[in-house]
């Protein structure tokens, strides 16, 4: 299996390194693995949904 940094993930998925990290850490990345410091993500992971945008949709602002 092939595997991407977690920095490589984040610029895929077009975010911050640390919210890859973050996602990991929680376990939302399925096949994610701490290797010493550094988080290897399978290249074929999906990126998980930010559950802070699912939140605010259903807040009522204005």
């Amino acid at each position: 299996m092939d595997y991407m940094t977690s920095a490589e993930a984040a610029k895929k998925w077009n975010i911050s390194q640390r919210r890859v990290a973050v996602y990991c850490k929680e376990g939302r990345i399925k096949g994610a693995a701490l290797r010493g410091r550094m988080w290897m993500i399978p290249s074929d992971a999906k990126k998980p949904e930010d559950p802070r945008r699912t939140r605010e949709q259903g807040m009522n602002i204005g």
